[in-house]
């Protein structure tokens, strides 16, 4: 089965021509969401035709197309944005998909996405009970339950992982909230707690190209004081968090993903030692595992959201 397929971020769009497992052909794109969704269509509308062009491809020969956004949405709308996209409640993006291509639609939440992407061909195969966490810019979040995508009536249910709240009293929150994981330990709101360390400017990060996570792994890593003590304030967040949506959701598996997770190794075992050590999970210790489809997961996702597998 072929599909195309979106993945709309923050600063950047990746669009797919998927196979079943494989992605057929992909290309990336900067965008500017805080410019709006409606003057994008037009530009990946064209994208698209000019891949299916490559590939010799007609959109007919496509079962669907699936859009992941970064979101909340809800039958094939999105429902509320958080400073990106704000255009995008008012446009009809099903409408649109099928006057363009004339094939079915579907849209998701982009962490969920990923997750319907590992589960399908990564690290979710064969589990039915799954929380995701995505660590990047910010903190992304997506959970099934027998075998399906978590949902409630409210839109929210299910993928909000990241503004858990972990500090009581900590940091103002793009949400609305304070002390949120995504608020504690994410890309946006690292150099603002960089900003505030003590011993900061004189420490060989307020040095480096950018206050980032590559540089702050680096760094710990070459044994630089403060990026080492940030780091480790980083790893109780992320680990706290999942140990909270353990306890929340009862998952049989954990999958940690993400642009932060290229230091996985500094990063997947603390959290797998921290969430054995102080979750109460008498069905026995869950395991956090890498994803394992990068930036492909909410690409691969498609086949599963199109053909309604996990609704």
């Amino acid at each position: 089965m072929k599909a195309m397929s979106i993945d709309l971020g923050g600063s950047h769009a990746t669009l797919a021509v998927v196979e079943d497992r494989s992605i057929l052909l992909s290309r990336e794109i900067p965008v500017d969401s805080t410019a709006g969704l409606r003057p994008l269509l037009p530009i990946l509308r064209s994208i698209l035709f000019e891949m299916l062009a490559q590939l010799g491809m007609r959109a007919q020969d496509c079962f669907g197309l699936a859009i992941g956004i970064c979101a909340m949405t809800a039958h094939h709308r999105v429902v509320s944005t958080n400073g990106k996209y704000e255009d995008a409640p008012d446009i009809d993006l099903e409408v649109w998909c099928r006057a363009e291509f004339g094939i079915p639609f579907a849209l998701e939440n982009d962490a969920r996405m990923a997750l319907a992407g590992e589960w399908y061909a990564g690290a979710a195969q064969g589990a039915e009970d799954v929380v995701m966490l995505t660590l990047g810019t910010g903190i992304g979040g997506a959970a099934m339950a027998g075998g399906k995508l978590f949902r409630t009536k409210q839109v929210q249910g299910g993928c909000l992982g990241g503004h858990v709240s972990v500090q009581f009293g900590g940091r103002k929150c793009t949400c609305g909230g304070f002390g949120c994981m995504e608020a504690e330990a994410c890309g946006w709101s690292l150099p603002l707690i960089a900003q505030d360390w003590p011993g900061f400017p004189e420490s060989r990060l307020a040095r480096a190209d950018g206050v980032n996570f590559r540089n702050l792994f680096r760094l710990a890593a070459e044994g630089d004081q403060v990026s080492m003590e940030i780091r480790d304030r980083c790893l109780l967040v992320w680990a706290s968090g999942t140990v909270a949506l353990v306890h929340a959701y009862g998952p049989e598996r954990v999958i940690i993903g993400g642009g932060v997770m290229k230091s996985a190794d500094a990063i997947l075992p603390f959290i797998q030692d921290y969430v054995r050590d102080y979750s109460w999970t008498p069905s026995g210790t869950v395991p956090v595992v890498a994803a394992l489809l990068g930036n492909d997961a909410g690409l691969l996702g498609a086949i599963p959201l199109l053909t309604g597998s996990l609704s």
